[in-house]
């Protein structure tokens, strides 16, 4: 995904403004639950409830066309951003950059695309929404996994793609929204492809039992947006909701 200036990935940390579940149906600030970056064992990743379907996922996700405030929904017309040819330097950094099948340890099995902007706005603010289901320990493990590219990679990382290269200068914790089983935010500060300007994007990323949501806020300019607008990951945890029913968390 480009916006212009910079070709982004997928990001996230551990860190202040993070919630997890604390086992007893509220949240805690502190680590991800699940199991350490790497593959699971095949007996672990075979329990817990089977993941969503990319029926149930497309059922589950904002539609074509869909208002949400002054956004709008569409579908990617060219395929959707952030897959498998995105890598990153040091390689531990890797899921900050792509969360698709392939590219880390954790294989989706099922996978949806959206993004929200305002069409008439040409330069303005794009939200990337991804829906992903899991098995139940991959799904944990994908959250283990940000949480420890984060902390290793907050200092900064190197996301190539192609011919294209993007600086992250630094990575930071940002609030998180009290839905799903466990939810981070994080702040990016990049520079754009010619190095001088600093720019700013966020993502927020949420666990709901064996599925992730995820968004990503970019806009083209230095303007600092302030994190992904509300009413998207609202309506979008809201839709999901409706669709997996018991197998949700209440926030």
């Amino acid at each position: 995904m480009a916006s212009g200036l910079v070709l982004v990935g997928v990001a996230a940390c551990g860190g202040d403004g993070q919630s997890t579940d604390d086992g007893k149906g509220g949240k805690a600030s502190g680590e991800a639950s699940g199991n350490p970056a790497g593959r699971p064992s095949a007996s672990t990743s075979a329990t817990g409830p089977a993941p969503l379907t990319v029926d149930r996922l497309t059922a589950a996700s904002l539609t074509d066309g869909e208002r949400v405030g002054p956004y709008t929904a569409s579908e990617y017309a060219l395929g959707a951003p952030l897959g498998d040819d995105y890598t990153a330097e040091p390689t531990v950094c890797q899921p900050l950059v792509s969360l698709a099948k392939g590219a880390t340890a954790f294989d989706p099995v099922a996978e949806v695309q959206r993004k929200a902007d305002i069409p008439d706005e040409m330069l303005g603010l794009t939200v990337s929404v991804q829906l992903r289901s899991y098995t139940a320990a991959d799904a944990t493990g994908v959250m283990k996994a940000l949480a420890t590219a984060g902390r290793e990679c907050a200092g900064g990382l190197t996301e190539n793609r192609a011919l294209a290269r993007a600086t992250y200068l630094k990575v930071e914790p940002a609030t998180a929204p009290d839905v799903g089983d466990e939810a981070r935010a994080y702040r990016f500060t990049l520079l754009d492809v010619k190095g001088t300007l600093k720019l700013y994007e966020y993502l927020t990323v949420v666990r709901s039992g064996s599925t992730t949501l995820s968004f990503r806020a970019e806009i083209t300019g230095t303007k600092d947006v302030g994190g992904v607008p509300d009413e998207i990951i609202r309506a979008q945890w809201q839709k999901f909701r409706s669709v997996a029913g018991e197998a949700v968390k209440k926030p």
